[in-house]
């Protein structure tokens, strides 16, 4: 399994363990709530849902609502499918978030990660936070040396390019360096002293605390498959 689709599995599971879901409104979730998803390709998500069929880790299930109850005579098809985590997914999802190995740190594993931190433990959290400014810092510290190699070779633009690129390292991690005095303070990200996982807003469209980086371009459409 890839990477790539390894960080899906894991999205997918994440956002089915806070509601069953259609398959239209987890694209949506997937494409508006979690940034690291706003490129993926719609024909990808049908296969993993497959997959964590097969593995048992989700259970089909026929639409319920009222609305779907009427649109779908109407419209000469059947009702919605909804997709709902099994005891098994879900046992499976919380080993997944205990994992605090490198892949952890690394850009889009990341996001993914963040974006559930509000399902995490403190303790994992933290050292998924430090080894991700570890990872960060390493970086830095190569494009510094990078920069004072070829500083004479390059224009103006690629220079500016060039230091563009650091300084988004630096504020990725002033940030970090923020949550992880927050955590060692027993603070979750609304300032509350408690113990317990935060409980982060998953629901209107924000990435968890990470950067937005604009909008995305492609509008919502009707979903006009039976999933």
């Amino acid at each position: 399994m890839s990477r790539r689709s390894g960080i899906l599995e894991f999205a997918v599971l994440g956002l089915l363990r806070e509601s069953p879901m259609h398959g239209y409104e987890l694209r949506k979730r997937l494409n508006t709530s979690l940034g690291v998803f706003r490129a993926f390709s719609y024909g990808t998500l049908y296969p993993c849902l497959k997959t964590l069929l097969a593995n048992g880790w989700l259970i089909e299930e026929p639409g319920n609502t009222s609305e779907d109850a009427l649109a779908a005579p109407l419209a000469g098809r059947r009702a919605k499918i909804v997709y709902r985590l099994t005891a098994e997914g879900k046992e499976h999802f919380e080993q997944l978030l205990s994992q605090t190995g490198p892949d952890a740190y690394e850009d889009e594993t990341f996001a993914a990660r963040f974006a559930f931190f509000g399902q995490t433990s403190r303790d994992v959290r933290m050292r998924v936070l430090e080894g991700r400014r570890s990872r960060l810092e390493e970086r830095l510290e190569k494009m510094r040396a990078s920069l004072a190699r070829t500083r004479e070779r390059l224009d103006d633009y690629t220079l500016e390019l060039q230091r563009h690129g650091m300084e988004s390292v630096e504020r990725e991690v002033r940030w970090l360096n923020e949550l992880i005095e927050s955590e060692r303070a027993g603070r979750d990200l609304k300032g509350s002293a408690t113990g317990e996982p935060a409980q982060q807003d998953t629901t209107s469209g924000t990435t968890g605390g990470l950067p937005r980086t604009g909008d995305d371009p492609r509008p919502d459409t009707p979903d006009d498959t039976a999933t």
